[in-house]
């Protein structure tokens, strides 16, 4: 059993009760059926959020303005979970991770060890013996370290300048999925999605309105019962 007809139940017994109760009989009856009448009125309010009742104008307003509800999910996806902002941020966040790690693991002394093999297998291999063999390429190895690093520099400012547009395709990719199952919804699905959000919250509507109605039903009671 749930919260409403928990409400709803006791609220017709305290009524019932209060038309064969010895004493107090009016004043429990007022109680009782003004938060019956506060409960059944909440009760009947958040059913009508949901369901078309003939005759009721406003009844069904969620299944009726299922394409309005749509386009606000489409737009709280976007907005608060794949703007363009927090797209780029999050592209750019991952390049310059996986950049790093690649600078992280680059050996130096092994390129540098590499590249004196490749000259000394070169045609100036003998030139190098003539000035004092490998320890005279050792000033150059700082230089290198320095380039390489201003490559990836270099490959790391063009991949951001090219963020913007892949930022912008994958945008458009996402609101089309978005907007084809969206498309995919019916009224009656929306008006589920939304129902099982907050209905167990609307519930607190009905106890609220037994509540006070109850409050209402037991002032107006001893009201009666003074005058």
């Amino acid at each position: 059993m749930n919260k409403s007809f928990i409400t709803n139940l006791l609220s017709l017994i305290l009524t019932i009760y209060g038309l064969y109760s010895p004493i107090y009989s009016a004043e429990i009856f007022m109680a009782g059926l003004f938060a019956l009448s506060g409960g059944i009125t909440n009760w009947i309010a958040i059913h009508m959020l949901f369901e078309k009742i003939p005759f009721l104008y406003g009844s069904g307003i969620i299944p009726q303005r299922f394409e309005e509800f749509k386009l606000g999910i489409k737009e709280l996806i976007l907005a608060e979970f794949f703007s363009k902002e927090s797209l780029e941020s999050f592209i750019k966040e991952n390049l310059n991770e996986k950049q790093n790690s690649i600078l992280d693991n680059i050996n130096h002394d092994y390129i540098f060890t590499k590249l004196i093999e490749a000259i000394k297998e070169s045609s100036l291999g003998s030139f190098v013996d003539l000035v004092g063999g490998e320890k005279s390429l050792q000033p150059l190895k700082e230089p290198i370290r320095k380039k390489i690093q201003e490559i990836f520099d270099d490959i790391k400012k063009n991949e951001e300048e090219k963020i913007g547009d892949h930022n912008h395709d994958i945008f458009n990719n996402l609101e089309k999925i978005i907007d084809k199952r969206l498309d995919e919804l019916t009224p009656n699905q929306v008006k589920d999605i939304i129902k099982n959000i907050i209905e167990k919250h609307l519930g607190w509507l009905v106890v609220w309105g037994g509540i006070f109605g109850f409050i209402i039903g037991t002032s107006l009671g001893l009201i009666g019962r003074i005058g």
